[in-house]
């Protein structure tokens, strides 16, 4: 066996001659020279993470070589260096010692000649035929019986498909094969070295014209690179930079996961979670939902006896069986709220997502089907959360599963409210047009299916038109109407909401009803609830009361001839703010046809209210430190504001030097006019006035006009209501003490359990902070309200004092008016109190419509408004304790201090420098002018004490010399009193 350690290295190509004789073998490479260097095979490891070359199988014997070099390709020549592959991994073959090194310049001349015995390119490697021997005998012609080339293969090829791919760990090389005695050459040592079978020594690799990433990069594939090893690079981890595609791959791969957590989040999750809750679910029947439903509303006077009981209109409802509902009234409703409600599973999901896209881009329009609506009707639940909503889609879709469709709508038509006290289309179809539910046609049910989404709105002509229109719309869209038959169609005609029978065994006015139903609805508290709950509602009124207060109107209006008269009558407790009696005229009217339609409340509808508003024009005054004993120039036809202001006649006027406290008992409207425009200013007064318990706009109907002086006298854009004036005048009443007005005193159900209870009112100090300021502003309001009543020839309670104040908003003539008609009214007041009640009255027309008695002169207060408030007051209080106000220190110059000469020709004016100038006309400042600016009197005298003044007797506030008003651009003059 040949020692292939001990083997000299060869000094000559050998069997060249061999070599030549087989010309279709391809000859093999030049043998080097025996001087030759042997490079040792690098003992670099190649980079890791990508697949291993194939290694060639190892030859146990080589084929010797042919004696002789004829015909054999040589070795390049020196100007065409070769590179020779490294070897992919840094060891030697099994059973061989290292080589010698290898030559630097593996490329230059030199290095070839040391190679090459000949000139010629080095033929390509041959595969040795298998079982030749060699000269000693050995397998494939080894020359001392071992493998060709010293047991060495020979120069190896890169392995089929390309070089490894970069990244990739290249396997060791597998044992050369052992290869028969052949006649083919051996592969050269030096090939062999470089391909892994030599170790290899950086230390002679100084010229490497590849970089190993950049001669590796070409091998690569498109492989995932995810476990890609980490290198040592001077005691630090590096990982290799991954490629594009790597990236690209990496990316995609948490897309993907993403997807899968977000599908199953979204997806898997809630489905679950819908499986489990549609078992744990009931749903009710329409019949339990009925007997919840059919419980009244009762209504209780202050005395806590029955005033009245309202039920669903139509009573106890009828259950109507699917074949009694006409295909129109479905197809309508389907229109009107789901439209796929045939096709759909319980909810749709299409119009949720609309419903949270107009939620989200404040839009309108919600997601509900009628089978969800159905389970909230049923359920009385429509609290606004995630878990209400959860539970209604289970309960939609098991509702959908267990029952019919056409019992699904019959039972929401059953139990749905359409308004007017009407739950169930049965009842609403009486309530709206007073017939039966098969009488009705396409437009009546189209109106109808379009109030469900707004059942308190049926007064709303606007609302009602334009539901009205897109329920007709929508049937023709989803075919379940002509188009012919929608432009033929015109919106219905409904009944008066009062015109149903009632079913109440009391004497509940309609006005009173309609109020505390309102005052229910502002806490919170819809018809629907309290249908729903059998509520008992405890109210403020008075049965006495209201029973005289009704009395003292329709008394007073008794035989007047002039058809535009209305009246209205409020009165409420100031101890408590509760509306001891409503009146706002009658419920119905004969319209022009003849027949009866609902009547307008006067009691809750603003009106202009003339002179009554200087109460509060006072308060402000008072406000400001200022007292009842101020002068003002109380005469006639003044110019103030660039405007010319009179009195109603000359008994109005108080002379040039008339103190606060006067120019209120006359009713002076120069001396008010002048203090609201040049000291308190508008916007005082109006601030006194919602201080006082006036509600404005938007919480109440009434407005207070700032942009001018005219809210001084009450005309312009300042009007306020019948109750918003016993409100306030209550205040002064109290002593200060604000109680706003309600109707409702407790709620409770059916099982009296108390809801809210509201009994004693809540209290606080009106004009000031300070409970003892308030009160003593109040107090002088009284003080200077209470000659009033003498003066309007009205008289007080006996027993009882009493304050108040008239008053008068002149009609505004019309082109074509008689000349009579500038000296008529269009609204007249009268507005008073005692300790224990506020009543104000209002006799007046529609608008400004020019108003006269049963004898054709124009009314005034003292003619049908202060006799029916005094009225009113003599028979509520008639055998009941008597009261007085309590007295209270004047603020400011005391008015009793200071006597004027009224009964005489006011003096000429004084145009001496000793007395100071009358206030002007305007002023900047929101602090009044020193006290000097007011007009002293003529003549004063001192009085020890005060004189009472607000006991009976007395003129009529409301003669021709009660009021008057400004010129407002060149009209005439306006008049109020």
């Amino acid at each position: 066996m040949n020692d292939d350690r001990n083997r000299s290295w060869p000094s000559q190509e050998p069997d060249a001659p061999r070599r030549a004789r087989r010309p279709q073998e391809d000859p093999g490479p030049a043998w080097p020279a025996d001087d030759a260097p042997r490079r040792p095979a690098p003992p670099r490891r190649p980079p890791a993470g990508g697949p291993r070359p194939p290694r060639a199988p190892r030859a146990e014997a080589g084929p010797e070589w042919p004696s002789g070099d004829e015909g054999a390709p040589q070795w390049p020549a020196a100007d065409e260096p070769r590179r020779p592959q490294r070897p992919p991994l840094n060891r030697a073959p099994q059973g061989r010692p290292p080589q010698g090194p290898a030559p630097q310049d593996r490329g230059s001349a030199t290095r070839a000649s040391q190679i090459l015995d000949g000139q010629g390119a080095p033929p390509p490697r041959r595969q040795p035929p298998v079982g030749r021997p060699g000269p000693n005998g050995g397998p494939n012609g080894g020359p001392n019986g071992g493998p060709a080339g010293n047991g060495t293969q020979g120069f190896r090829q890169p392995p089929p498909g390309g070089r490894p791919p970069q990244g990739r760990r290249v396997p060791p090389p597998p044992p050369p094969p052992s290869y028969p005695e052949t006649d083919r050459e051996p592969d050269l040592i030096t090939h062999a070295a470089h391909n892994g079978y030599a170790p290899y020594d950086d230390r002679y690799d100084d010229h490497d014209p590849y970089d190993e990433e950049t001669r590796l990069a070409q091998y690569s594939d498109d492989a995932d690179f995810e476990d890609e090893p980490e290198g040592e690079e001077d005691g630090k981890k590096n990982k290799m930079p991954l490629s594009p595609m790597q990236r690209r791959k990496r990316r995609w791969k948490i897309v993907r996961r993403v997807l899968y957590a977000m599908f199953g989040l979204f997806v898997v999750v809630p489905a679950i979670a819908f499986v489990i809750t549609y078992f744990l679910v009931d749903v009710p029947s329409p019949q339990d939902v009925l007997a919840k439903q059919s419980q009244p509303i009762t209504f209780y006077y202050g005395d806590k006896s029955v005033m009245g009981k309202v039920v669903p209109q139509g009573g106890n409802r009828e259950l109507l069986q699917p074949n009694q509902i006409p295909e129109v009234v479905k197809h309508a409703v389907y229109s009107a709220e789901d439209a796929s409600f045939e096709t759909n599973s319980g909810f749709n999901v299409m119009a949720i997502l609309r419903s949270v896209f107009n939620q989200a881009t404040g839009g309108t329009g919600g997601g509900s089907t009628i089978s969800q609506q159905y389970i909230k009707q049923a359920t009385k639940n429509d609290a606004p959360t995630l878990t209400r909503k959860w539970t209604e889609l289970a309960k939609s879709f098991k509702l959908n599963n267990e029952t019919s469709k056409s019992d699904i709508i019959t039972g929401y038509l059953n139990i749905v409210f359409f308004g007017r006290g009407a739950n169930g289309i049965a009842a609403a179809s009486k309530a709206y047009f007073g017939k039966d539910v098969k009488d009705l046609n396409a437009s009546e049910a189209a109106l109808l299916a379009g109030m469900i989404q707004g059942p308190s709105r049926d007064r709303d002509t606007a609302y009602v038109q334009k539901r009205w229109s897109y329920v007709m719309d929508q049937m023709v869209a989803n075919h379940w109407l002509s188009p012919a038959d929608r432009k033929a169609a015109q919106l219905p005609t409904m009944i008066p909401r009062d015109a149903q029978k009632k079913e109440d065994a009391g004497t509940l006015d309609y006005f009173i009803q309609q109020r505390i139903l309102d005052e229910l609805k502002d806490k919170g508290y819809d018809e629907d609830k309290l249908y729903s709950t059998g509520a008992k509602i405890y109210t403020t009124i008075d049965p006495n009361a209201q029973k005289i207060a009704v009395q003292s109107v329709q008394d007073n209006m008794q035989g007047q001839t002039d058809e535009n008269l209305r009246g209205a009558l409020v009165a409420v407790d100031p101890r408590t703010g509760g509306v001891l009696a409503y009146y706002g005229g009658p419920t119905t009217v004969k319209n022009s046809a003849g027949k009866d339609v609902l009547a307008t409340d006067w009691a809750n509808t603003p009106q202009n209210p003339g002179s009554s508003m200087k109460a509060y024009d006072l308060t402000a005054w008072l406000k400001m430190g200022k007292g009842l004993g101020e002068v003002f120039d109380g005469t006639n036809n003044r110019e103030l504001g660039g405007r010319v202001v009179r009195n109603a006649g000359e008994s109005a006027s108080c002379g040039p030097q008339c103190t606060v406290k006067k120019a209120m008992e006359v009713s002076a409207n120069t001396v008010f006019y002048d203090m609201v425009l040049n000291w308190t200013k508008p916007a005082r007064v109006a601030e006194a006035a919602k201080e006082a318990g006036v509600q404005a706009a938007p919480k109440g109907k009434a407005k207070l006009g700032t942009s001018d002086a005219n809210i001084a006298l009450g005309g312009g854009a300042t009007v306020v209501t019948p109750e918003d004036m016993a409100a306030g005048y209550s205040s002064f009443a109290s002593g200060g003490v604000r109680r706003d007005q309600h109707f409702v005193a407790k709620l409770t159900n059916s099982q009296d359990e108390v809801i809210f209870d509201d009994t004693a009112g809540q209290a606080k100090p009106a004009f000031d902070d300070n409970a003892d300021k308030s009160k003593q502003i109040a107090g002088n309001v009284t003080d200077a309200l209470g000659p009033v009543i003498a003066e309007s020839h009205l008289k007080c309670p006996s027993g009882h004092e009493c304050a108040g104040k008239t008053g008068t908003q002149q009609y505004d003539p019309q082109d074509g008016d008689p000349s009579s008609y500038k000296d008529r009214n269009a609204q007249t007041w009268m507005v008073g109190y005692t300790p224990s009640v506020s009543a104000a009255v209002w006799i007046g027309g529609d608008g400004n419509k020019p108003l006269h008695d049963q004898d054709g002169n124009p009314i005034f207060g003292k003619t049908i408004a202060g006799p029916a408030w005094q009225d009113f007051l003599t028979n509520y209080l008639k055998d009941k304790p008597s009261e007085k106000f309590d007295k209270v220190d004047p603020i400011g110059k005391d008015a009793d201090e200071v006597v004027t000469s009224s009964k005489t020709a006011p003096p000429p004016r004084q145009t001496s420098s000793e007395q100071p100038p009358p206030p002007p006309t305007t002023s900047s400042s929101s602090e009044p002018p020193p006290s000097t600016s007011s007009h002293p009197p003529s003549s004063t005298t001192t009085s020890p004490t005060r004189p009472g003044g607000i006991f009976g007797g007395g003129t009529d506030g409301g003669n021709p010399g009660s009021g008057g008003g400004p010129v407002v651009n060149g009209e005439p003059p306006r008049r109020t009193g």
